[in-house]
């Protein structure tokens, strides 16, 4: 099967090396939505004195305060402060996208012989499932060991997609400062599936201008190559020596102006990269030289996309900020975008009686 599990061995490794979850969690009502239904806001806070704030509309990360070289913390993620701003429309800020994040080509696939048309949303194409993906969903919320554990039921043709889905997304805090995300789901059809937490970083704490001095570093030099509407054309492209080329440390903005066709596209950098390895991996580390504060991004996904927030224009945010042009940066760990309409790429492809399961750990520190 190809979704593969985080091996139980590799977990009692973890545990008894320092990353077993080890938070307090307390939840409270946080609003309602319009059609009347409660929201909840989950607190999870480590004895380092990390908090985590989730709520179950969208699986939204809310805040994430973290240390910096001084032990002085800050909230590290663009957001709001209030329910209402993430019932509206909003740049994705720190949701679970789905059925399938990133994109879909002209907002159709093919599975086993019968083409699926779903919402289109962006254009001709569907962006992070469409008009009411998994952002836009009352996930159903339960307190679990050091975590909270949100639920949600996609019925058969929801945004176009075919099949039952039954997804689970955990968040658990580890004493060692780092936020876990766990996901998990089930299908009654054949069915395309593509999970990501769409959370938008800053360092240097939300609010405090660009992550354009960020110290980025991606372990490889390879890219899904992709055409103007930034739809993947199924070349594996080598990016060695280039401006995305993040093998060694750069700042996100030493070269991001550069008139390199995929920069071009992209408006900055909006690009998927291949990772090798199996299993938990390395797929990115960045550092705020000002803050000291590290992140380090692990997965079990095959791909990771770079986003440097091109599109943010003056979003009215948490305590009055307002959030512009590369104010905050993601790192989306993922299968490729499209690959529905690509068999070259790792397939997306969930069937009957088969279990997804992904990991990916945010990882905070400070030097």
């Amino acid at each position: 099967m190809r979704f593969l599990a985080l091996p139980t061995l590799l977990l009692f490794l973890m545990s008894i090396s320092g990353s077993s979850p080890a938070a307090s969690v307390e939840s409270s009502v946080w609003g309602k939505t319009p059609a009347g239904e409660e929201v909840k806001i989950f607190t999870l806070k480590n004895a380092k004195g990390m908090e985590v704030k989730i709520t179950n509309w969208g699986c939204y990360i809310v805040s994430l305060k973290v240390a910096d070289k001084k032990g002085q913390f800050a909230d590290v993620t663009l957001g709001f402060d209030t329910l209402e701003g993430y019932l509206g429309k909003n740049p994705f800020f720190g949701c679970i996208a789905g059925r399938y994040a990133n994109r879909i080509g002209g907002a159709a696939f093919k599975l086993d012989g019968v083409e699926y048309k779903v919402t289109a949303n962006s254009g001709k194409h569907q962006l992070h499932g469409g008009k009411a993906g998994f952002d836009k969903k009352l996930w159903t919320a339960k307190d679990v060991t050091d975590g909270v554990e949100l639920s949600y039921t996609s019925a058969d043709g929801e945004e176009g997609y075919p099949g039952t889905l039954k997804s689970t997304v955990t968040y658990t805090l580890t004493e060692d400062n780092g936020l876990q995300i766990s996901y998990h789901a089930t299908t009654d059809k054949p069915t395309v599936l593509n999970l990501t937490n769409h959370a938008y970083f800053n360092l240097a704490g939300e609010g405090s201008g660009d992550i354009l001095g960020h110290q980025l570093t991606i372990p490889t030099d390879r890219i899904t190559a992709t055409d103007d509407d930034l739809i993947p054309t199924g070349e594996i492209a080598s990016i060695k020596g280039t401006p995305l080329d993040f093998t060694t440390p750069h700042t996100i903005g030493e070269r991001i102006g550069a008139d390199f066709k995929p920069l071009v596209q992209g408006i900055g950098y909006d690009h998927n990269y291949v990772l090798s390895g199996s299993g938990l991996k390395l797929a990115s580390t960045v550092k705020d030289p000002i803050s000291g504060r590290v992140m380090t991004v692990r997965t079990t996904e095959p791909g990771v996309q770079l986003y440097t927030g091109n599109h943010l224009n003056g979003v009215p945010g948490k305590g009055g900020h307002i959030y512009a042009k590369r104010h905050g940066f993601c790192l989306e760990t993922q299968h490729y975008p499209d690959s529905p309409n690509h068999p070259n790429f790792p397939s997306v492809v969930l069937r009957p009686g088969e279990t997804f399961q992904s990991t990916t750990i945010y990882q905070f520190s400070a030097e």
